[in-house]
């Protein structure tokens, strides 16, 4: 194909060197020793650009300075074979390949959708949404209609309840031991067995393994009978007989109606001289295991007896109940490093204890004004000294409730009833 050179182009020829014009006007690509069209001249009209011709022309390159290097020709893509029963669907690119007598790239067919599995997936929400405030202002709102979210103390509540109220497999048994009297032993084994019953549900038993006469049965309701453990040991073989239900041990334990527990108590016959052994500690603890999902057992003062020990061959946690004193708290930690020393199963024990410090001393329900401050530094101090030893320590505050009398957990202030909690469910994390 003839280029048209513009009269401004050929304008710039004039004057110029014979040759330098040649040069100009020379076609590209015509062959040496063939003379080269003869110029227009400037003051003839441009021809018209005749049609293209039917075989296609070559094109047209500035002369180039210095040879071209030859391009390397792209190696070709083999093509992919379709699967079995699958027929290769062509492309435009491979059909304009065709038409133009170029070689055809097949393009790879995408591979088939595989079917999911119905087991892969579910129609069920998992996700559950939030229970709003109750607690505090935020609850006052929530109550009014609006929806607030709970504070950050309310949903640590939620979670202690939440540990609380589980059920675990097989039976589980808490030790609550310290080896001097007045450590608060016998309300710490009252308030856990009220907890654990309340939020848990199921049968929850609190026994008093006082190797002669302890006061467990003094701060819990007494049932319509007198029995004690000896009096269940005895039974034990009608008891543990297929024949039996849960129903007959309403003739040997206590039923708390508010706390939702029972009490199996210590033996209470002033006259008599009988300490329990550890062979009537093995067979209360198999019926105990039969009908009880949970069992917190309540100890004397000498680790040395025999039904102390088996209590702790039996133990999956134990919690070690002290008082703003330092009397109870040397006796707490001499009862921790004496089960250290026996064996691997008391040795385990200790370092996964939970130790329990109330802000109480000896001083009773006139514990006020700065008595009851002293207490308070006292139980820090003592919860501090205890924490580097064992798994958790939880602190109490002073309550009159858990002086004197019967002891029932509706009785106790807020502050007293939430601390209690959170020590169940410290309790409850070592199973």
């Amino acid at each position: 194909m003839t280029k048209h050179v513009p009269e401004s182009r050929t304008a710039e020829t004039v004057g110029q060197p014979a040759s330098r014009r040649a040069l100009r006007q020379s076609q590209p690509g015509t062959p040496p020793g063939q003379p080269a069209q003869p110029p227009r001249p400037l003051s003839a009209p441009a021809e018209p650009i005749p049609p293209a011709p039917s075989a296609p022309a070559e094109p047209i390159s500035k002369v180039p300075s210095s040879p071209a290097q030859p391009i390397s020709s792209v190696p070709s893509v083999p093509a992919a074979q379709p699967a079995p029963g699958q027929r290769a669907i062509p492309s435009r690119t491979s059909e304009g390949a065709a038409r133009s007598g170029a070689p055809e790239a097949s393009i790879p067919a995408a591979p088939p959708a595989r079917r999911r599995d119905l087991r892969e997936t579910s129609f069920l929400v998992t996700c559950s949404a939030q229970q709003p405030a109750t607690k505090g202002w935020r609850g006052v709102l929530s109550r009014m209609g609006l929806r607030i979210e709970p504070s950050r103390e309310e949903l640590a509540e939620r979670e202690d309840v939440r540990m609380v109220s589980q059920h675990w497999p097989g039976p589980r048994t808490v030790a609550v031991v310290n080896r001097k009297g007045g450590a608060n032993k016998t309300p710490t084994v009252v308030m856990l067995s009220a907890i654990l019953a309340r939020y848990g549900g199921g049968p929850v038993l609190a026994w008093d393994n006082n190797e002669s006469q302890g006061t467990l049965g003094w701060r819990t309701e007494q049932g319509p009978h007198n029995s004690s453990v000896l009096d269940l040991v005895d039974s034990s073989g009608k008891l543990l007989s297929p024949e039996s239900n849960a129903a007959d041990l309403a003739h040997y334990v206590h039923h708390q109606a508010a706390d939702k527990f029972d009490v199996l108590r210590s033996d209470e016959d002033d006259e008599g001289d009988h300490e329990v052994t550890a062979e009537e500690v093995d067979i209360a603890h198999r019926v105990a295991s039969k009908y009880y999902r949970l069992i917190v057992m309540d100890s004397g003062n000498t680790s040395r007896s025999a039904n102390w020990r088996r209590m702790i061959d039996h133990s999956n946690q134990l919690v070690v109940p002290v008082t703003a004193m330092e009397d109870r708290a040397e006796a707490a930690r001499l009862t921790l490093q004496t089960l250290e020393s026996r064996g691997e199963h008391e040795a385990k024990l200790a370092r996964n204890a939970v130790v329990v410090v109330s802000e109480s001393t000896d001083a009773g329900r006139g514990m006020t004004g700065e008595a009851r401050k002293r207490a308070k530094i006292e139980a820090e101090r003592i919860e501090e000294g205890f924490r580097p030893f064992v798994r958790e320590v939880v602190r109490i505050p002073y309550d009159p409730a858990l002086v004197n009398g019967l002891i029932r957990y509706a009785m106790l202030q807020p502050a007293t009833q939430r601390a209690w909690l959170r020590a169940a469910a410290a309790v409850a994390k070592g199973f």
